[in-house]
């Protein structure tokens, strides 16, 4: 290959996007496979495709972000809700950068989170973000799936699933006796997050912000597990609930490592300590970061390039 045609090579770049409820993450990768820049906007679903000017409004953000390092040949994202609406969310993650749809290819955001951690058939991985889910992605090729069934069914040991077992406990208890929140640092931090110790203050945020922002309230029980109980409880529950997606899955696949990944997960070292606990003996289990908008964006390289 001549020179010439080594320099038009390495000046392809593929743009990786791991889209999840609470931040958007991207990078460009260029050849030969290295990550040139990368940043994070704010979280989008193919759930708001059809709801107003979200996810234009985001990849604008990410566009306006990524271009000044250069222009990419393609686009390959992982996005959560992914399903529907493909086509429609194909020509809005193209538009911002001049692109035709048909150069952006979408998946779910937990396949490529899989394939930042392990080669196909190598083990299973389990996300824990705003929601949750598991993944195994065989030598095949095929994703299979345990959980991710959105937060209103479960997405059991999520960050919106820790807030809301948070926030069932404080109206519970104050069902029961007015007020009890003076006596719980958990109930107290919650509620001053939220913005009002009434039910009103309490409902406006539940029902009337995105569940990225009620996700981001299992910060709030995490970081006063060491004066609450409660919240340690709920910590150590979202553990054992992610342990069963990695119980799942070994039951139809067979033993093999698990890795847990994903925002939620690092919250507080109790909840990878109670999912160690509730595994199955012998299967190995580590608690791994992961760059999955890297995966992506390597994914995209590989498409763009000849």
């Amino acid at each position: 290959m001549t020179n010439d045609r080594l320099r038009d090579v390495a000046r392809v770049l593929g743009l990786g996007i791991d889209a999840g409820g609470t931040q958007t993450r991207w990078a460009l990768a260029a050849a030969p496979r290295e990550i040139v820049a990368q940043g994070t906007v704010r979280g989008m679903s193919a759930l708001q495709v059809g709801e107003g000017n979200h996810v234009r409004d985001a990849m604008a953000e990410l566009a306006a972000a990524a271009l000044p390092h250069g222009r990419p040949a393609r686009i390959h994202g992982g996005v959560t809700g992914f399903g529907e609406s493909t086509e429609a969310l194909r020509r809005l993650i193209a538009a911002p950068f001049g692109l035709d749809a048909a150069l952006v290819s979408l998946v779910t955001d937990v396949e490529i989170t899989y394939l930042d951690l392990f080669a196909p058939g190598e083990g299973y991985a389990v996300y824990a973000g705003t929601g949750s889910v598991a993944a195994f992605v065989d030598e095949s090729g095929t994703l299979h799936r345990a959980g991710g069934r959105g937060v209103t069914l479960d997405d059991g040991g999520g960050g919106f699933w820790i807030a809301r077992e948070a926030l069932r406990h404080v109206w519970r208890r104050e069902d029961e006796r007015p007020n009890s929140w003076r006596d719980s640092p958990m109930a107290t931090a919650l509620l001053e997050a939220i913005g009002g110790t009434g039910w009103a203050s309490s409902r406006e945020f539940i029902y009337g912000r995105d569940r990225g922002a009620v996700g981001s309230l299992a910060l709030v029980v995490a970081r006063v597990a060491g004066e609450d109980p409660v919240a340690r409880q709920i910590l150590a529950a979202a553990g054992k609930e992610l342990a069963r997606l990695g119980v799942a899955m070994t039951g139809r696949f067979g033993p093999r490592p698990i890795a847990l990944t994903g925002r939620a997960a690092t919250l507080h070292p109790l909840i990878a300590e109670a999912m160690r606990a509730a595994l199955p003996s012998g299967i190995p289990f580590a608690l791994r970061p992961s760059h999955a908008q890297h995966a992506a964006a390597r994914i995209a390289l590989a498409k763009a390039l000849p």
